[in-house]
This record gives C-alpha cells, structure tokens and sequence, in this order.
C-alpha cells in the first residue's frame, strides 16, 4: 500500500526561509531560552543552530532570535514576538499542508501514476533523451553495477553505474528511473545481419524526423516499444546512410553512456 509523505519548505522568491527543521529550532528557543538546549532537542551543534539562526536572522531582515544574559541551560536567547509569529503562522500552514497530503493518498492508484509523471516533468537536464523506465536487474560487480531497465513498451536498456551510485539511488528491481542520454553519444546504424558493434544498448527503430545542418544533423528516432531517441551525427554519415523520414534504424549507445536519476 503506498502511503504519501510531504513535507514543507517556504520561500519568497530566491529565498529560501526554511521548513519545519529550522521553525521547530525557534520553537525550542522559545520553550527552553538557551541555543544549547534548544541544539541538543533537534540534533543539532551549538554552531549549527547559530548558523541557522543567523540565516533566519538575514533571510527576515529583522532578529528573530537576539541573545539574553543567563537562560536555562547555558547559550541563553530569546525570541522577538515576529519569531513567534512566524511559528505560529508556519504550524497553522503546516496542519494544512498534512491535510492535503492525506486528501492526496485518499485519491488511489491512478492520481499517484499522474503526481510521479508530473514530477518527471519538473526535472531540468542537458541531456536531450530522457527516458523513463523500471529497474528490472541490478548486477554487482567489483566498481560498477550494471542496470537493465525495461523502458515503456518494454524495450530493454543498459546503464553502468557506479555502486555508490547504486546505494544513494536506492536502485533495486521495480525502483522507478529516468534514463538520461546525450543525443551526441547516440550513433546510428542501419539494421543489418552484419551489423556487430561492443555497444550494449542497440535499440530498434523508425527515423520520425531529420534536421540538416550544415555540419550536423539531428535524427529522431521512435522506438520500436514507444519512446523518442535523438542522435546528432554529421551531416556526412546522414546522407551516408541515406536517412530519411521512415528509414528503419539502430540507435546504439553504450552502458556507460547512460545517466540514472530518480525523482524522490
């Protein structure tokens, strides 16, 4: 069963305030009137906790915390009535903000598949390609681990990644990536017995589109199993090959070629 989580940060513009780490770090100053206790509450250090409120400090541009001579605990300090505004105003936020969430997971299967898509969406990359897929294997070896992912359709792919890359990932079977690929590493080939090449992703398909270029040509490739593929190649192999709209191709590129990302 899926349970939904959130969780709140404010901003304005730029700036980031904060979340509920640094308002429940207000709070505590407010109950305990020393920074050393109030550190210790939230698992923070002393300097940690300074540091963080300092940057409240600058963020509101006015103190939110300002230093009181004694406190219980050491480090005393105590909070000017916007910081307890601010608390307040963050908790009445926050109880709506868990309402929401709560909504959310009451809304089944079908609104997940539609939030996790749309989060894909928000993703910002260089790479042209950018395909989404699910772990199916993930073999260990010595430094890298290779990942076969089975993209939409069921169209196979290969990426070689690095185990600390794995580990931070979290990448297993069913872990829900996206596949990132330079449309420069993309070759392409003609679908031929005779074609053998050492590159481990060879993906069928049909040429949707070509762009010349005086130097460079852009090439899209549908996939056989649905999905786009970009390849820039010189303009030279383009005619070489004699691409055109329809042309039956391999776009080819290797494991280590491929870029994971997750999107949580």
């Amino acid at each position: 069963m899926l349970r939904y989580e959130g969780s709140l940060w404010l901003s304005d513009g730029a700036r980031r305030w904060g979340g509920a780490d640094r308002v429940e770090l207000l709070a505590q100053i407010g109950a305990t009137g020393s920074i050393t206790a109030a550190a210790k509450a939230v698992g923070m250090s002393y300097k940690g906790a300074w540091d963080a409120v300092e940057a409240m400090n600058n963020l509101a541009g006015e103190a939110l915390v300002l230093r009181a001579a004694g406190g219980r605990g050491g480090g005393g300090a105590r909070l000017t009535p916007r910081a307890e505004r601010l608390i307040a105003a963050f908790r009445g936020i926050d109880a709506e903000h868990r309402r929401f969430v709560e909504r959310l997971a009451a809304l089944g299967d079908e609104a997940t598949d539609d939030i996790h898509l749309l989060r894909r969406f928000t993703m910002r990359t260089s790479a042209r390609n950018q395909l989404a897929g699910i772990v199916r294997t993930v073999t260990t070896g010595a430094v890298n681990d290779t990942v076969e992912i089975t993209l939409a359709g069921g169209t196979p792919l290969l990426a070689t990644v690095t185990r600390e890359s794995t580990s931070s990932l979290a990448l297993a079977p069913g872990r829900a990536v996206v596949a990132l690929v330079k449309a420069s590493w993309v070759m392409l080939g003609l679908p031929d017995e005779r074609l053998r090449v050492s590159a481990s992703n060879q993906l069928a398909g049909t040429v949707l589109r070509v762009t010349p270029g005086a130097v460079n040509t852009e090439v899209t490739v549908e996939l056989g199993g649905g999905g786009i593929v970009t390849a820039i190649v010189t303009t030279q192999s383009a005619s070489a090959l004699g691409l055109v709209e329809g042309s039956e191709v391999i776009a080819i590129f290797d494991a280590s070629s491929v870029i994971l990302g997750v999107t949580d």
